[in-house]
Order: structure tokens, then C-alpha cells, then sequence
């Protein structure tokens, strides 16, 4: 859970690339060689990595809309309009930390099956 934090505290600040040249090599490791399941892991820090495109000050995909909104719709509106969407992401994300199956039963179905 504290991985998890951190990484969307990151993703403030850097970008996504970045922060897996950061996280990955650090935490690879430890999770190949524990029993946390990689796939579920890569699962949620790829969503984990999504949200931070939607998280002021550095989220991308807020700059490109703000590039192509109206003069009259303020950052600060885009950034109240991504809410909603970052506590959909933050819930999804939930939901996988709880039942880990939703990332997992399709490749083991498909790779162990």
C-alpha cells in the first residue's frame, strides 16, 4: 500500500516514465521474489501510473486540454472537472487491491491453462 502511495505522490511531480525507471528496478526484486503475484503488481502500477495523467500540477493530459479548451474555462476548472474521474481511477484501483483476481484470472487462465 505504501509503494502504492508513493507512486501516485510521484506522479505529481514526474512523469511516467520516470517514475517506472525509478520504482521498478527498486521494487522488481523484492516482488519476483515474494509472493506478490507480477502481473496483479504491473496491473496496479500501470493504473496507479494512468491517474498520475490526470493529477495537477504536471498532469499531461490536463495540459493537452487545456491547449484546446475555450479561454474561458480556467485551469482551475479543469482541474475540478478531472476529480471526479481521478476518485473514479482511485476506486478502480481499490477494488484491485481487494480482489486481486479482477488483474489475475485471465493470464493465469490463458498461460496456466
Amino acid at each position: 500500500m505504501l509503494v502504492m502511495v508513493v507512486v501516485f505522490v510521484l506522479g505529481f511531480i514526474l512523469e511516467a516514465v520516470e517514475i517506472i525507471y525509478i520504482v521498478v528496478p527498486l521494487l522488481g526484486p523484492p516482488v519476483l521474489g515474494g509472493d506478490i503475484s507480477p502481473v496483479w503488481f504491473g496491473v496496479l502500477l500501470a493504473m496507479n501510473l494512468q491517474t498520475s495523467f490526470l493529477t495537477p500540477p504536471f498532469g499531461f493530459a490536463l495540459f493537452y486540454f487545456r491547449s484546446t479548451a475555450p479561454r474561458d474555462i480556467t485551469t482551475g476548472d479543469i482541474y475540478m472537472g478531472v476529480a471526479p474521474f481521478v476518485a473514479l481511477q482511485l476506486l478502480g484501483l481499490g477494488l484491485l487491491i481487494a480482489f486481486p483476481a479482477l488483474a489475475t484470472w485471465l493470464p493465469e487462465l490463458i498461460f496456466r491453462g
